[in-house]
């Protein structure tokens, strides 16, 4: 089965809008997403990058330019009015379940709640009641959030993630090429051997 690895951070809505087109990929190729949670704020830190809403003409241009492709993926999206909210406790989740059951539906539920339900996921009942949503009782999830070693795990995979070359997120391997950027799935499509417009049909119609 061919792979592709998917590195991503909560936060950004541009790894939500991958998340949601590389499941229908992953589903036409017959791959499998291996999921690689990170810190985004520790791969800026370490490359010298920023995040495109502390440089106000780039921020501005996204808020434009993100509807479009909504628009062609046809997947739900609203602006959190509470962004930029930090998901230090959202990626640790992330950690804490990578390769547990929970891990799909906690996912999924994250990511909507951020990007598609508006909600404010810095708030910890809001995360309480998400996590709920997700099948995950709230003693649980505390508990691994702030276990040590899960703690350390997110902390070398995000150092691992700037080794292999990171800058930012979204970030997918096909072997050993990358591809950043929900902007080049089409580009991810093709390494896996799938037709891009059977997946996004309208990805090239005015």
């Amino acid at each position: 089965m061919s792979k592709v690895e998917f590195y991503f951070d909560f936060g950004s809505p541009t790894a939500y809008m991958a998340y949601k087109v590389l499941l229908k990929i992953a589903d036409k190729a017959g791959a499998e997403i291996v999921y690689k949670p990170i810190l985004l704020g520790g791969i800026f830190k370490a490359t010298g990058n920023a995040s495109p809403i502390t440089i106000k003409p780039k921020g501005d241009y996204m808020g434009q330019d993100l509807p479009r492709f909504v628009a062609k993926y046809k997947i739900p999206y609203a602006h959190n009015p509470n962004f930029p909210i930090n998901t230090l406790p959202l990626m640790r989740g992330a950690i804490a379940y990578l390769g547990e059951p929970e891990f799909a539906s906690y996912t999924e539920a994250v990511f909507n709640a951020m990007w598609a339900n508006e909600k404010n996921m810095g708030d910890p009942e809001v995360i309480g009641a998400v996590v709920a949503q997700a099948g995950i009782e709230g003693a649980d999830f505390i508990a691994r959030i702030n276990d040590g070693e899960v703690k350390g795990k997110l902390i070398s995979e995000t150092e691992s993630a700037v080794a292999r070359g990171l800058f930012g997120a979204p970030t997918m391997f096909v072997g050993d090429q990358m591809f950043f950027g929900q902007d080049r799935l089409h580009f991810v499509a093709e390494a896996l051997g799938v037709n891009f417009l059977d997946v996004v049909p309208d990805y090239f119609k005015a």
